[in-house]
């Protein structure tokens, strides 16, 4: 009877530090539902990866050497760069790893930090969208007050209050979610720890930290963009009212890049953090993450260097400097 309550002791004992461990770690399960397709899946990513390194380092680099370039919309693009490096360096190192080894073992301190810096640099992005927007709404409504208005110190100012201000926010948002109970299954069926798939491993009722993201969502993501939507509107309008249509044609040029950017990023942005544990498939899910933190990253430089022709004059004129 001893040796029993012995056995019995020694099975609770292993039973709770197996509990421990489950909740001291998650498991991505990434694209392990096609294994298959592992090696060719890793091939193309870390070639998207390395594209999106060297794309935006060229335009860092470009925005900063070339005098003509010296303007606030260019500097708030070499700003914009740099954001998207860090952007997908939060996720897409993780996961290559995880195709590499086939193993999605992630702490659950990890989990959080690749949240934290995740939502961080995100929500910069859209407050850094929004300061691109007024740039472009103050260049083309008030052409003669432009370079009083955006003065580098305002331009240096507009930086640091679209790094900063979010920190509130996340730091409260990431502390919310894993402060929650995870005492059921700890796989995360996605590529990273985003909140969607995190908060569907909580237990008990997750209504008020649902509502909390959304509240969250609708002060980053939908103010910001309804500011932008406020300055294109007035953009527009005055373009409209230009006499000359090559006038119009360049100023239209000008702000063509950063609206197709803005509606690609806050579109997909918008239909993954407003269903959180709808019926939408984790499948579907796993796309549009994937459209939003691997595609635009790698399109955007494409995007603002093909429709722009300073930026093209002055790749052209690097690539001269480094032949020659």
């Amino acid at each position: 009877p001893e040796f029993s309550i012995s056995e019995d002791k020694n099975n609770q004992l292993k039973t709770g530090i197996s509990n421990i461990t489950t909740l001291m770690e998650f498991v991505l399960l990434g694209f392990s539902d096609i294994p298959n397709l592992h090696w060719t899946l890793f091939g193309i990513f870390l070639v998207i990866y390395l594209t999106i390194l060297m794309c935006n380092s060229i335009i860092i680099l470009v925005t900063r050497i070339d005098s003509a370039l010296q303007t606030p919309m260019y500097f708030f693009l070499g700003n914009l760069s740099f954001l998207e490096i860090c952007y997908v360096t939060v996720t897409m190192p993780r996961m290559l790893m995880d195709l590499l080894t086939q193993k999605g073992n992630i702490s659950f301190f990890a989990c959080a930090a690749q949240m934290f810096f995740f939502l961080t640099f995100g929500s910069s992005e859209c407050l850094l969208l929004t300061v691109m927007a007024y740039d472009r709404y103050v260049a083309i409504c008030d052409p003669l007050h432009y370079p009083l208005i955006m003065n580098h110190k305002v331009c240096v100012q507009l930086v640091t209050v679209s790094w900063i201000s979010v920190f509130p926010f996340v730091i409260g948002q990431t502390c919310q979610i894993f402060s929650l109970p995870f005492c059921g299954s700890n796989t995360i069926n996605h590529f990273f720890c985003d909140i969607p798939p995190v908060l569907k491993l909580a237990c008990g009722d997750t209504l008020v930290n649902e509502f909390v993201v959304y509240v969250i969502a609708v002060a980053i993501v939908m103010v910001p963009f309804l500011l932008i939507v406020v300055s294109y509107g007035k953009i527009i309008s005055s373009i409209l009212k230009l006499s000359s249509a090559k006038g119009r044609a360049k100023a239209f040029s000008t702000c063509s890049s950063h609206l197709i950017v803005v509606v690609l990023f806050y579109g997909t942005a918008t239909i993954n953090y407003t269903q959180l544990k709808s019926n939408q498939s984790e499948r579907v899910g796993k796309l549009i993450s994937l459209f939003f933190t691997v595609l635009i990253p790698t399109l955007n430089p494409i995007i603002y260097t093909l429709r722009n022709k300073d930026i093209t004059v002055a790749l052209r004129k690097l690539l001269t400097k480094i032949l020659i």
